[in-house]
C-alpha cells in the first residue's frame, strides 16, 4: 500500500503535505525540516526507524500526533485539487520567499499559500507595516487605523493586518480606497473567507493585493492557528502598530512577537478610562512600544535602525510572562 512518503516526490509538495498533517509553529517539526528538509521529514514521518534528535517514545509521540487522518489517496485528491484551484504556494528557495522568515528558525512556516500579488511578501521588510488590534474596536480606534493606514499608503508602504473586524478591517479598506497595497495575513485557508462578514472584502484584497496563509485551502481558524499567525504577522514586517487592544489579546501577542524579531513597535493612546486602550497603554508604560498618532509617527517608527533602543527592551515582568489568547472568535476545527 502507498504511504504518504509516495506523494512527497519534491521539495514543495513535501512542505504541503507537511502543512495538511501538521499545525503551524510546531517546535518539532520545524526543527526537523530545518535539518533534513521537507521530502526526508515526510519519509521519516511514515517509516518506524530512528528520528534525529528523539528518543523513540517522543519519535512515536511525533509520528501518532501527525498521523494522517484519511487515506493516501484522498490526501492525493485533495493536493490536485488544490494545485488546480490557482492558488500559489511559496516555499523557501522561490523568488517572492520572504527572507525575513528565516529569521524565525525552527518556528518558520513550512510553506505560504497565497491567493493575490505574491511579490509583495518579495517587497523590503520596512516596506511591510502590521496595523493591528482590538475587533470590538471603537469609532476612535477605527479612525486612527484608517487615518494611519491612508497615510501609510499615501507613502507607498504595504498595509498588512489579519482581515479581522474592528482595526484589521478598518486598515485593509483604508488602504484600498488610497489605491495602495495591502496584504491579509489569515489564520485559515485563503479560499475561506473568515469573518464571513468580511467576504467582499477578502476578495478585494486577493484581487488587488495579498491573501497569505500557513494553512492549507480549506482550514478553519482555531484559537492555536490565530496565535501562531502573530508571529508571521510580526516578521512579514518591519514595524507593527497596535491601535487598541485589551491586555490578553492577540494583537498584543504580535507586539511582543515583533519585540522579540527585533522589530520596531508602536502604540497609539487612547482614553485611561477605555479597556480597549489598555493594551497599548501597557506597551508604552513597559518601553515595548513608541508612541504613535499619526503616519508620520509610523515613518520615524520605521526610520529606526532596527535592534536598538526600545525595540530591543525588555518586557515588563507583568507582560512577559502572561499567556496571551487571541481576541478573535474562533469556529471549532472539524
Amino acid at each position: 500500500m502507498a504511504g504518504i512518503a509516495d506523494l512527497a516526490t519534491d521539495e514543495r509538495r513535501a512542505r504541503m503535505l507537511l502543512s495538511f498533517l501538521s499545525e503551524p509553529d510546531d517546535a518539532i517539526t520545524g526543527r526537523l525540516l530545518a535539518r533534513e528538509g521537507g521530502v526526508e521529514t515526510i519519509r521519516l514521518l511514515d517509516g518506524d526507524g530512528a528520528v534525529p534528535g528523539l528518543n523513540r517514545v517522543d519519535a512515536q509521540v511525533w509520528r501518532d500526533r501527525l498521523a494522517l487522518p484519511h487515506r493516501v489517496e484522498d490526501v492525493a485528491e485533495r493536493m490536485r485539487g488544490i494545485e488546480q484551484s490557482g492558488v500559489a504556494t511559496v516555499i523557501p528557495g522561490d523568488a517572492h520567499w520572504p527572507q525575513v522568515l528565516n529569521e524565525l528558525g525552527d518556528r518558520a512556516p513550512y510553506v505560504l499559500w497565497a491567493r493575490g500579488a505574491t511579490s509583495f511578501l518579495a517587497r523590503p521588510t520596512a516596506d511591510l507595516v502590521t496595523v493591528t488590534g482590538a475587533r470590538a474596536a471603537t469609532a476612535y480606534g477605527e479612525h486612527v487605523a484608517s487615518q494611519v493606514a491612508g497615510d501609510l499608503s499615501r507613502g507607498e508602504r504595504v498595509v498588512a493586518a489579519g482581515g479581522a473586524y474592528g482595526i484589521e478591517g478598518a486598515a485593509h479598506r483604508a488602504a484600498l480606497a488610497s489605491g495602495a497595497d495591502t496584504v491579509a495575513v489569515l489564520a485559515n485557508g485563503v479560499d475561506r473567507p473568515y469573518p464571513a462578514g468580511h467576504r467582499e472584502l477578502l476578495d478585494r484584497i486577493a484581487d488587488v493585493g495579498l491573501l497569505v496563509s500557513e494553512v492549507p485551502p480549506g482550514s478553519v481558524p482555531t484559537r492555536q492557528r490565530f496565535l501562531a499567525r502573530g508571529r508571521l504577522m510580526a516578521a512579514l514586517s518591519g514595524s507593527t502598530v497596535v491601535v487598541e487592544a485589551g491586555v490578553r489579546s492577540g494583537a498584543l501577542h504580535t507586539a511582543v512577537e515583533a519585540q522579540r524579531l527585533g522589530r520596531s513597535v508602536g502604540a497609539v493612546p487612547g482614553p485611561v478610562t477605555s479597556v480597549t486602550s489598555s493594551g497599548p497603554h501597557m506597551l508604552l508604560r513597559n518601553g515595548t512600544a513608541h508612541l504613535v498618532t499619526d503616519g508620520r509617527d509610523v515613518e520615524d517608527l520605521i526610520n529606526r535602525a532596527p535592534g536598538r533602543g526600545a525595540d530591543r527592551a525588555a518586557m515588563g515582568p507583568e507582560f512577559a510572562h502572561r499567556p496571551v489568547p487571541s481576541t478573535d472568535k474562533p469556529t471549532r476545527s472539524m
